[in-house]
């Protein structure tokens, strides 16, 4: 379909285009605050420092003993629902922290508090901006003469 074409069907239908338009609209605005409010690695310290906020890894506890963001504490999802209330009192700014920031938009949203936001881009995305993790813990290795080694990561 050529360029004049395409023109010439837009102008004979422009309410089938302003409906797609709106559609378009509505759907990244929903989506949007569907995933939650986003806060990214840099912005958390200054969150922290200035409103003692509290952070919130929903990872599962074996992850979350693989490291962790200093301050945060666990709350696996699977657990969320029976806490609610607990994370609702907190009155301080809330950031959930998950693997990837996907989850924590479904946790952002079970909160359903203004003040909660989700760690853009997760663990990965606060390692990937150069962030430190704490409480790592070293991996054995296979045992060799019945003997675990240890391996440092």
């Amino acid at each position: 379909m050529s360029l004049d074409r395409w023109l010439e069907f837009m102008g004979n239908h422009p309410f089938l285009f302003g409906t797609l338009a709106v559609l378009i609209f509505l759907f990244f605005t929903v989506e949007n605050k569907r995933s939650g409010k986003k806060i990214s690695p840099n912005t958390l310290g200054t969150l922290v420092n200035s409103q003692n906020a509290q952070i919130i890894d929903i990872r599962a506890k074996k992850k979350f003993e693989t490291g962790y963001i200093q301050g945060s504490r666990n709350i696996p999802f699977t657990q969320l629902k029976d806490r609610l209330e607990e994370i609702r009192a907190i009155e301080a700014p809330v950031v959930v922290v998950c693997d990837m920031g996907i989850q924590a938009g479904a946790a952002v949203q079970l909160i359903g508090k203004p003040n909660v936001y989700r760690l853009d881009g997760g663990i990965g995305g606060w390692q990937a901006a150069g962030m430190p993790l704490v409480g790592a813990t070293v991996k054995k290795s296979k045992t060799v003469d019945g003997k675990a080694k240890a391996k440092a990561k």
